[in-house]
């Protein structure tokens, strides 16, 4: 023990106080604490996702994708604050190695934390899918492409399998009758295989009893429906007088008549600029020249609307073999028994087509 001296004497020297030692070492533990835990609340629980005005925005990751292709899909769109954070708190939780395809939502705000969670659940939204005024498989091909992970040569590639196409007891000239234009939900990263499959079986659905009953009456197959669904497609776009129209070919077919319908003659031609089909057109030596080869064409024209196709199975027969365009060009039809008085129409219609100097 050490001694001191003052002027009363010697003292013993004062012990430091073990207690305030134990305190202060105690206030350092908390003060660290405290740092630690706001830093990773700063890093796990802060909002460090921002997005343009608040809005939602999708992020679509690619099938294959690694935590590289994540990050600059992600950085790109400026969409994390704090990169670093965002880096360090994958990691931890080993979405590195977990990445998952498809379509993801961000909301503005989520943290680390919420946006590793959903990107490593692989919970993804569906997407819409749309497609109508398709002329073939070719052009569904490529508006799909736009809207689902499949590219179009893929798609293409499935729709002309000959495996694939006989399975679905079809053929390569009338595979398009599986799509029936509609909206649907499917996974972004849906695989062309995934895609036609579908299709076959909303193909299956949409073809049920009742419609398959309707088309035994006409005596018709599902592919003689939808092919003579694709002319009145193209006929005319008012749904109200589609019926008619699929009436006057019915009984043209009846009768053993030629259908002579422009539109197929126009797809045979492969010139959609047509807006006046002519005698020299008429002259066209090809299956889908209605005005040169009786029954329906070999195969569809169009993928037609679920109306064009109720509109043949519930045709409206009015006793009517001719139609034209009428002569206000409002888009709808004038209908008669006889050849003498669809004549008189088609001239009215003709000139019409004059005043307005439509030549071709």
């Amino acid at each position: 023990m050490t001694y001191y001296h003052s002027k009363y004497g010697v003292n013993r020297k004062r012990k430091k106080p073990y207690w305030k030692i134990l305190a202060w070492v105690i206030i350092v533990i908390v003060l660290f604490g405290v740092a630690g835990g706001y830093f990773f609340y700063q890093i796990i629980y802060k909002p460090n996702v921002w997005t343009p005005d608040g809005k939602d925005v999708s992020i679509y990751i690619p099938t294959d994708s690694n935590f590289e292709d994540v990050k600059q899909l992600l950085f790109e769109k400026g969409l994390i604050v704090h990169r670093n954070n965002f880096i360090w708190w994958a990691e931890k939780k080993k979405y590195t190695d977990l990445i998952k395809s498809g379509h993801f939502v961000l909301k503005n705000g989520m943290t680390n934390n919420e946006i590793v969670k959903l990107l490593r659940s692989g919970n993804q939204v569906p997407v819409k899918v749309i497609f109508n005024n398709v002329r073939d498989i070719y052009q569904l091909a490529g508006k799909v492409s736009k809207q689902i992970e499949a590219d179009s040569s893929s798609i293409v590639a499935e729709l002309t399998n000959i495996e694939e196409v006989n399975s679905m007891n079809l053929n390569p000239d009338n595979i398009s009758i599986i799509f029936i234009p509609d909206t649907y939900e499917f996974y972004w990263n849906t695989s062309a295989k995934g895609f036609v499959t579908r299709m076959y079986e909303e193909y299956l659905r949409f073809w049920n009893t009742d419609r398959t009953d309707k088309a035994q009456v006409l005596d018709m197959t599902i592919p003689q429906i939808v092919t003579l669904a694709s002319i009145v497609e193209k006929e005319t776009n008012k749904s109200d007088e589609k019926p008619l129209i699929a009436g006057v070919y019915l009984n043209r077919l009846d009768k053993g008549w030629r259908l002579q319908a422009d539109p197929t003659l126009i797809y045979a031609l492969n010139d959609y600029n047509i807006k006046r089909v002519l005698n020299i057109h008429k002259e066209l030596d090809s299956p889908f020249n209605t005005y040169k080869h009786g029954g329906l064409p070999p195969s569809p024209i169009c993928i037609p609307s679920i109306s064009s196709i109720d509109a043949v199975l519930d045709n409206q027969n009015e006793g009517y073999l001719f139609f034209c365009a009428k002569d206000d060009l409002s888009g709808y039809h004038v209908f008669a028994r006889t050849n003498t008085q669809h004549n008189k129409n088609a001239r009215k219609y003709q000139k019409a087509l004059d005043n307005m100097r439509i030549y071709k």
